[in-house]
């Protein structure tokens, strides 16, 4: 199994213009202001405690450690932990069928047969061997089951290999000169940690070294050393398939390889499953917390959004977030994490971009702009949703990881807000439609509070 493992490495210091530091300043005295007076939120040093965590947190160093399971047990313990989260997040009675399927699944991969497996695979018109005769070579000693799947189609439009043959210990791919397109797209989509061979059929050993070396130039570096050459012969299978035999004498180890890959595969799988949940929960966090935000904003005199929006973010959302997403880190490095990724869409005009698309948008419906802090108020909310979902997207990836890389998010940082900002885009309109509500929410407060 590949094991995605980082050096140690530290938080290097953000570039910060003496701008910007001045306005970080400002802003944290106006956000002790507003905490206190405007939101009547009790303690006295609040903002000035949030400015100087941030500097701390920011010069402080990060490590990372990723947890990939190593073992089949390992593996197990990963998929019942994604079990374990779709029962937190569904409502009783929402799950019942689905997870009777998911909790087969496993226990299919987990009670596979002793014998080995090995399927020969191949598109239509090619010839293979005896399969009785295979077995015979191949399974003296060991338990060897052969398979001859249905021939591979030469045209498909996703290319995408059957379960059946995903889940054979080994895969002998019989292959004519001169490969055909078709040959190469389905040997690039056999798994990379599935042991294969290509078995190419030469009849004229005279031609094979030049013929072997234009095969290799047309093909990934993972089949190197891995082509068989069968001129068609039974008699010569012994020979043919004599480094497979080789493997085969560790049977266990190979079988649990086949686990640990079936196990991957099926965690990456209901992955999906959850992750789609999940963000559907998120969503409802997003815009709870992007209004927060905006009446914040609008209730203060201060005119920016940065401080606010990040100690809203990181107080807020992120807390709700981690249950979510079942994070294990502490909640000063996910914080860490958010105020890269706040900072990096403040860098790239996240509140710029949407005050400047707000003011035009007022211009052609000005009636529904009902005070002046308002375009601030909905920037700050346009910058938590991105913000909100460049964290998302950022839990979904590291998801396993114990500790985050915050050099290395601080380079990855720039990429996830950007996607966050163009998905945000996107929906945009509804994003307005929202905004909506909430200004004539605010309206009427207004004149509530003024009669």
């Amino acid at each position: 199994m590949k094991n995605h493992s980082l050096t140690k490495s530290s938080l290097s210091l953000p570039s910060f213009s003496i701008p910007k530091i001045s306005l970080f300043i400002g802003l944290t005295i106006a956000g002790q202001w507003v905490l206190s007076d405007v939101a009547h939120i009790p303690g006295g040093g609040l903002g000035l405690l949030l400015g100087v965590g941030f500097i701390f947190y920011i010069l402080k160093p990060g490590k990372v450690s990723f947890d990939t399971p190593s073992t089949v047990q390992g593996w197990v313990r990963r998929c019942h932990d994604v079990l374990e989260n779709f029962e937190c997040l569904l409502e009783e009675g929402e799950q019942s069928e689905s997870k009777k399927e998911r909790i087969n699944s496993l226990q299919t991969i987990i009670n596979r047969s002793d014998d080995q497996n090995i399927g020969f695979l191949k598109t239509k018109g090619l010839k293979l061997p005896d399969k009785d005769h295979i077995e015979n070579v191949l399974g003296i000693k060991n338990k060897v089951k052969v398979s001859f799947p249905s021939s591979l189609p030469v045209k498909d439009q996703n290319w995408i290999l059957p379960d059946l043959i995903q889940e054979q210990d080994f895969i002998v791919y019989s292959l004519a000169l001169p490969m055909s397109a078709a040959d190469l797209l389905w040997i690039r989509n056999i798994p990379a940690d599935q042991p294969a061979w290509l078995m190419v059929a030469c009849v004229k050993s005279s031609d094979w070294s030049d013929e072997q070396k234009a095969l290799e130039a047309q093909l990934p570096d993972r089949w190197t050393n891995r082509i068989l050459k069968w001129n068609g012969s039974q008699t010569e299978m012994a020979s043919v398939l004599s480094p497979i035999k080789k493997l085969l004498e560790q049977p266990k180890k190979n079988i649990d390889n086949t686990k640990l890959r079936l196990l991957s595969r099926l965690h990456s799988s209901w992955q999906k499953d959850l992750e789609k949940l999940r963000r559907e929960k998120f969503q409802i966090i997003q815009t709870r917390s992007q209004w927060i935000v905006a009446g914040i904003v609008f209730a203060s005199p201060v005119a920016s959004t940065d401080l606010l929006s990040v100690a809203v973010v990181n107080g807020l959302m992120i807390k709700e977030m981690s249950k979510i997403w079942d994070c294990k880190m502490k909640p000063e490095l996910i914080e860490a994490v958010s105020r890269q990724l706040a900072i990096a869409a403040i860098g790239q005009g996240v509140v710029e971009w949407s005050g400047q698309s707000l003011l035009s948008l007022a211009k052609l419906d000005g009636s529904s702009w009902v005070a002046a802090g308002t375009i601030q108020a909905l920037s700050a909310a346009y910058l938590t949703r991105v913000v909100g979902r460049s964290i998302a997207d950022w839990m979904a990836l590291n998801n396993g990881v114990s500790q985050p890389d915050l050099e290395l998010i601080k380079q990855q940082a720039p990429q996830l807000v950007s996607k966050a900002a163009e998905l945000e885009k996107v929906d945009w309109v509804g994003f307005l439609k929202q905004s909506k509500e909430w200004i004539k929410s605010q309206s009427n407060d207004y004149k509530f509070n003024s009669v």
